[in-house]
């Protein structure tokens, strides 16, 4: 049996109020879950998706976390379902860090979780999503056996896309520094913490905290919270010095106690609105690619 790896923590520290560092925005438009018939704001369309990047973008958004639907509606894994929204996106904002997904949720074979990773050139993206365990949703198990993890850090390494480490519960954090130990991942990391699915870590600011805990010092990570527990987190993070994943895709709503359906816009203006009062700026995608290491287009 492998043992734990532990790597260098931040030991609590947080920054003092004042000198935080710019806030990564990271929007996830629209997943693999809703629909249209949950929200009309959800963004489906090839039109739709390019349209609401934009617009966060425009917001203050310097990360897109993507997944693409194929002509009914549903979710896709095909390369030539990302091209053209990324090609134009690159057409506007040719700075802005574009992330793609390879998640197990929907599709379990390595051919399709990995295609989208042999993109190149102009469509070529810059990171892919990463998920560091299995785990089960409300209704489906996600399953992302070892093999899987290891052979998708090795193709994403190989093509030079950075991991988005997803995170769901401290035990894929901590499967995260044995990779890096046996260099399928390469630390510094990007890690994206996901708290309060049903199933998996819940979604309180102690269980935020006692995971930044261990996260490295040099790592650059973002938390978010699934449904009514997206702003709560969000707000954590933005206040101990982290960044946000924020979107329709882990929440419809703007406001829950009305259950008020919220667009990617609104969700990503409010975050701003929040960094800008607490002393934060919004980091520009330039600033971005340097923190990430990824080459200026």
């Amino acid at each position: 049996m492998n043992e734990q790896v532990n790597s260098e923590k931040n030991n609590g520290m947080v920054p003092a109020p004042g000198n935080y560092l710019p806030l990564i925005i990271n929007a996830c438009l629209t997943g693999t879950v809703h629909s249209k018939s949950d929200s009309p704001y959800l963004p489906i369309t090839v039109e739709e998706i390019i349209e609401d990047a934009l617009q966060v973008i425009d917001a203050g958004a310097g990360i897109l976390h993507l997944h693409v639907r194929d002509e009914k509606g549903e979710p896709a894994w095909r390369p030539d379902a990302y091209a053209p929204i990324i090609e134009t996106i690159r057409k506007y904002h040719p700075e802005v860090v574009v992330c793609v997904t390879t998640s197990g949720r929907l599709y379990g074979d390595f051919s399709q979780r990995a295609a989208v990773l042999e993109l190149t050139g102009e469509v070529k993206p810059d990171m892919a999503s990463l998920t560091l365990g299995s785990m089960n949703f409300p209704n489906v198990t996600s399953i992302n056996e070892p093999a899987m993890i290891q052979q998708l850090a090795t193709l994403m390494h190989e093509k030079d896309i950075l991991p988005e480490l997803e995170i769901f519960e401290p035990g894929m954090l901590h499967y995260a520094f044995y990779l890096i130990k046996e260099k399928y991942l390469t630390s510094p990391c990007y890690a994206n913490f996901i708290l309060g699915s049903l199933g998996t870590s819940p979604a309180r600011v102690f269980d935020l905290t006692n995971l930044i805990n261990d996260v490295p010092a040099d790592w650059i990570w973002a938390a978010t919270g699934i449904g009514r527990f997206q702003l709560p987190i969000n707000i954590a993070s933005i206040v101990v010095g982290g960044n946000v994943r924020v979107g329709l895709e882990d929440n419809l709503f703007y406001d829950f106690p009305k259950r008020t359906l919220a667009t990617n816009r609104q969700l990503v203006e409010r975050v701003v609105r929040i960094a800008e009062e607490s002393g934060r700026e919004i980091a520009e995608p330039k600033y971005i690619r340097e923190k990430l290491g990824l080459i200026s287009k």
